[in-house]
């Protein structure tokens, strides 16, 4: 496997910001709340997963899936 190039302490705003096609993975896990919450900022994607109830290693597979050139 790969190098993550998401971990679970990037905040969901840096997430967002710097791999714009990982969109679809944040709503999918998150909802549309992240793209305009302020917390986002601040909050990591463990504590984003730990907030929605979701295991963070699935959301950061799916994260790095949707990043990693085929």
């Amino acid at each position: 496997m790969s190098e993550q190039k998401i971990t679970k302490n990037m905040t969901i705003g840096d997430v967002i910001k710097n791999y714009p096609q990982t969109e679809k993975v944040i709503m999918k896990y998150f909802g549309n709340g992240c793209f305009s919450c302020p917390g986002s900022k601040q909050e990591d994607l463990a504590f984003g997963a730990t907030m929605h109830n979701v295991d963070v290693e699935k959301i950061l597979k799916d994260l790095n899936d949707a990043v990693e050139v085929k």
